[in-house]
């Protein structure tokens, strides 16, 4: 199977929540429960995406990412919601709901 481009990824109908994270940061490491939480609750209706900052630093340039964690959300490709800082799953849940399919 052919490995699908980030682009690919964020493209369909199902929204897909990125986490840019790096391995040192604290609140991303304090986040990860939180956002592993909302992956496994929300599977049918999102998509989850976890991307290392530091192994990636395209993706930190292509979306103006200035401090981690960061948290962006796209539907369709486009990018509908952006955050910063740590987030509990219950602020995370209200930020996607609207854009889930139900």
């Amino acid at each position: 199977m052919a490995k699908e481009s980030f682009k690919d990824l964020i493209s369909g109908s199902t929204p897909v929540l990125v986490d840019v994270f790096a391995d040192w940061c604290g609140p991303c490491q304090a986040m990860m429960p939180e956002i592993d939480s909302l992956a496994a609750s929300h599977s049918e209706q999102l998509r989850v995406l976890k991307v290392n900052i530091d192994a990636n630093p395209q993706l930190g340039q292509a979306f103006g990412i200035r401090g981690v964690p960061t948290l962006l959300l796209f539907k369709e490709g486009e990018l509908v919601w952006r955050a910063s800082g740590y987030h509990t799953k219950a602020q995370l849940e209200s930020a996607v709901k609207p854009f889930e399919n139900n």
